[in-house]
């Protein structure tokens, strides 16, 4: 047993461990630019909404609204990209802090059910567990949605343990994260948990007695629901086409070409079990061996008495909810998974033990993660055609002398990339467009991105001869210009 001055050193180690890990992910988010589809295209939209100023409608392209999720994230995204400069680091940064939260409620959390020592465990394994990792670096909407998850099954969990009122008020907060993160997603994500917990315990009186369901529910509607309406009387429809679209249409069917803003993904049914292994990497797999053993608030590992334990049941239907919910729906994607892992972290702890028995594999788990990532950041760095964007042509492109008197023409659409690093100034056209401006004007400056396979038919007779500035990937940068500047 410690003694009390050996506890602050162990919490001091605990502490630079953690901070090293959540530390270690922002070199790789100041350093690479966004990339296809999706971060570029949450940037987009969050630098449009930090430009117009609208904080009610987020804007797929001027004049073009989204509807595919609410405004939370984008608004924690505008914010800091007009505090923080038109920046990667100051998109990123929102979802990084969501991720921080998340890993501070799961420590406290931890704290109660397992001890100090099984509380840093825990957020360790969060916070080194590989989806929630890469989460924590992109412009996405999903960690708002797990923190709203995160939040609220957390305070429903220490209310229910008899903690103070100030965690029913969490419960509820965090709904209201999640309605305005993702939606009534979140009621789901939080509600069948609940639902589950005390069909399974037979506490239905604790859990109506313990969190303040009439001033909260009030409170949450209050906050929530006037953004919704607000938004469909802006722009009527987004109701329709968020609600039933996304919230049914996109989860019965797999193919449904109803979506405006992507497209479906149509994956073999239970997928997603295969993707809770890659979410929960490197813990997964050692999750799978230790959970057999998972102890009951005494520290015994029987599991037929673990699973008698109230706190094991409400972890074991936060963390498995999310994978039994996508199951039978083949339109899924990774992220999916995220709301999750906070809770298999801590089932994980628990079936540890309070005590540090497996520091070094602990240790070698949690710095797996951290270090792969800055391995392929300096890898992505040092040949940058990995990555699918078009932050270094549409660079090329502006550094042109005579780029203010042409815009950038991409043939049959703009990549989100080109659209965020250009401002929305590149412009999509079909090939006999692009054509027909070659011979129409050819003393007019052009700069064309091209995909190497179109570029034989562009420059087809009588189109003037195109001089290649950069290529990437995906394209190739040419103009017809006779002022060009050199590109790196």
């Amino acid at each position: 047993m410690r003694t009390p001055a050996e506890r602050p050193a162990t919490a001091r180690r605990w502490w630079l461990l953690l901070a090293v890990v959540l530390l270690s992910r922002l070199p790789t988010m100041a350093a690479l630019p966004l990339t296809d589809t999706t971060e570029a295209r949450y940037g987009a939209i969050a630098r449009l909404m930090a430009v117009t100023g609208d904080r009610v409608t987020p804007w797929f392209a001027p004049g073009v609204p989204f509807w595919g999720k609410p405004p939370l994230a984008f608004w924690a995204q505008a914010l800091s990209f007009q505090w923080l400069g038109g920046n990667e680091l100051a998109l990123r940064l929102p979802s990084w802090l969501a991720c921080l939260a998340m890993v501070a409620l799961v420590a406290r959390y931890g704290r109660s059910l397992i001890g100090d020592h099984g509380g840093w465990v825990a957020a360790l394994i969060a916070a080194s567990s590989g989806l929630l990792f890469v989460c924590a670096g992109a412009v996405l909407t999903d960690s708002f949605l797990a923190l709203g998850t995160t939040a609220a099954l957390v305070g429903a969990g220490q209310a229910l343990r008899g903690e103070r009122r100030a965690w029913g008020a969490l419960f509820f907060a965090g709904l209201v994260v999640g309605l305005l993160a993702k939606g009534p997603l979140a009621l789901v994500l939080v509600g069948a948990p609940l639902f589950l917990w005390a069909l399974w315990s037979g506490r239905w009186a604790d859990l109506w007695r313990r969190l303040p369901w009439w001033r909260g529910g009030v409170v949450t509607l209050l906050l929530a629901v006037p953004w919704y309406l607000l938004a469909e009387h802006k722009t009527p429809g987004f109701l329709r086409y968020f609600i039933v679209g996304e919230h049914f249409q996109r989860f019965l069917d797999p193919g449904w070409g109803g979506d405006r803003y992507g497209s479906a993904h149509d994956r073999a049914r239970g997928t997603i079990w295969l993707l809770t292994l890659y979410a929960a990497f490197p813990w997964s797999l050692w999750a799978l061996a230790l959970l057999p053993r998972l102890r009951d608030a005494d520290g015994r590992r029987r599991l037929r008495r673990a699973l008698k334990d109230d706190d094991n049941r409400l972890l074991i239907a936060a963390a498995f909810v999310p994978g039994l919910f996508f199951t039978f729906s083949g339109n899924i994607l990774a992220t999916y998974v995220l709301p999750g892992l906070p809770f298999m972290a801590l089932l994980l702890a628990r079936a540890l033990g309070p005590r540090g028995r497996a520091w070094r594999r602990i240790v070698g788990a949690a710095m797996l993660v951290p270090v792969l990532s800055l391995i392929a950041g300096a890898y992505v760095l040092i040949h940058p055609d990995t990555l699918r964007t078009e932050k270094a042509l549409v660079a090329c492109y502006q550094r042109q002398p005579e780029a203010d008197r042409a815009p950038l023409i991409y043939l049959e659409e703009v990549p989100f990339s080109a659209r965020y690093y250009g401002r929305e100034t590149p412009r999509a056209r079909s090939l006999a467009q692009a054509r027909e401006a070659l011979t129409g004007s050819p003393r007019r400056p052009l700069y064309l991105a091209v995909r190497p396979r179109e570029l034989d038919a562009l420059e087809r007779p009588p189109a003037p001869p195109l001089v290649e500035l950069a290529r990437n990937r995906r394209y190739r940068l040419m103009t017809t210009a006779r002022d060009i500047a050199a590109c790196p």
